[in-house]
């Protein structure tokens, strides 16, 4: 079953993974940020997002920012080390690791997500589509969510709403514009581990169509 949801910010950054050291958004929401979005309001293990479109509202509008960002991770031998009874930090002094670092990301965001939900094994006797279409649409008038959605990264907080399919979705774009390879989602199921995968994207009439997308890993 399909709902549309509405979500804006002042900025966002849907970082591009091949960028190391700078911080690059792609140019819109990609399909694996529309899903944590609606996951944060609404997540269930008796079932499963998977994003049909993605509308642009708002035309395309870079800003360069300076980010405060830590240098290093939390070390896995050091903890370790710890367990086996040896003296090791586990924690991360900001201070002497924190470091400024640029990034490229967007501004004045407003996107329409177009998503459906297939049910799981996991789904109970009592579970069924009409329940979780309700309970949805109920959290998203409310504005009520588990965690604080976000626009790529949690500097950047989303808001949203429920929008209604009798209404018109006016995007900022008409014709075809090619974005490239853009991330498509995680494979957490992968044969190495969590593996990304990617789709060759482009937006037609200000609309990201997802539906049947060729994805690569």
């Amino acid at each position: 079953m399909a709902i549309m949801m509405e979500v804006w910010g002042e900025y966002a950054a849907f970082n591009r993974p091949e960028m190391k050291v700078e911080r690059v958004s792609y140019d819109v929401m990609t399909p694996s940020a529309a899903r944590g979005i609606i996951e944060a309001v609404f997540w269930h293990p008796g079932l499963r997002w998977i994003i049909d479109k993605i509308y642009v509202c708002n035309p395309i509008q870079m800003t360069s920012i300076k980010r405060n960002e830590v240098r290093s991770k939390l070390n896995v031998r050091n903890a370790k080390t710890v367990m086996q009874g040896g003296q090791k930090n586990l924690y991360l002094n900001t201070k002497e690791e924190i470091q400024q670092r640029s990034a490229l990301v967007l501004k004045n965001v407003r996107y329409v997500i177009l998503a459906h939900f297939e049910m799981t094994e996991k789904a109970n006797a009592s579970d069924n589509p009409g329940k979780f279409q309700d309970m949805i649409k109920r959290r998203l008038q409310k504005g009520q969510c588990y965690h604080t959605p976000y626009l790529g990264v949690r500097e950047f907080p989303a808001r949203f709403k429920w929008h209604d399919e009798k209404e018109e979705v006016v995007t900022a774009y008409q014709g075809e514009m090619d974005l490239g390879y853009m991330l498509y989602d995680l494979d957490y199921h992968g044969k190495t581990g969590i593996e990304p995968t990617f789709f060759h994207a482009k937006l037609i009439d200000g609309v990201l169509d997802v539906t049947d997308c060729e994805v690569r890993r």
